[in-house]
């Protein structure tokens, strides 16, 4: 399956994204775990990225296509794949279609999520996991920004036919349940 998971920044993209990875055998690729290695590891993509997000901003689209076009040619991602955090404009989407030619996604998962729950989450993540990059400040520049840029996304899909919109409050069991119910029925 080709499959892609978006959502606002603390939907439980990569939670759940892990899980879809397991239940169908293909990689889970997160354009937000590639950056943080790569500051992690003080790369110069590393700290170009690590200033453009302390505030709050997303990559530009030409990095991320190339980091995403050069995951999608490994050997794991040639029969199937979940992207997690990509595409997230109308030109990633265009680039998205250029890199997989005449193989369509099968599917767009959306998780919708209340936005003072995302806050809730992502402060909670922030101090559980040391990610100074989640202050409330930021946590709600990039939700405008989400709404703005990627949530219209939605309705492009929507009009493909692609699009699965899935409920993404509650237990983190619960919402895996009702995703893998969507997805198996693509399947069908």
């Amino acid at each position: 399956m080709r499959l892609i998971i978006f959502g606002p920044p603390g939907a439980g993209k990569g939670t759940q994204a892990s899980r879809i990875a397991e239940r169908y055998s293909i990689p889970a690729i997160s354009t937000g775990d590639i950056f943080r290695a790569n500051i992690k590891n003080e790369t110069p993509l590393g700290l170009q990225v690590k200033e453009i997000t302390a505030s709050g901003g997303y990559v530009s689209d030409e990095i991320t296509n190339e980091i995403v076009a050069n995951r999608l040619r490994e050997d794991d991602a040639l029969q199937g794949f979940l992207l997690d955090g990509y595409p997230r404009t109308e030109a990633q989407v265009a680039a998205l279609d250029e890199m997989l030619g005449e193989t369509p996604i099968d599917g767009v998962l959306m998780l919708t999520v209340d936005e003072e729950e995302l806050v809730s989450r992502l402060t909670k993540r922030a101090e559980t996991e040391g990610r100074a990059d989640d202050t409330e400040e930021v946590i709600r520049e990039r939700q405008a920004i989400y709404r703005r840029e990627t949530e219209p996304l939605a309705e492009f899909f929507r009009g493909r036919g692609r699009l699965v919109e899935v409920d993404g409050m509650g237990d983190v069991d619960d919402v895996t349940a009702r995703i893998f119910l969507a997805l198996d029925g693509l399947q069908g």
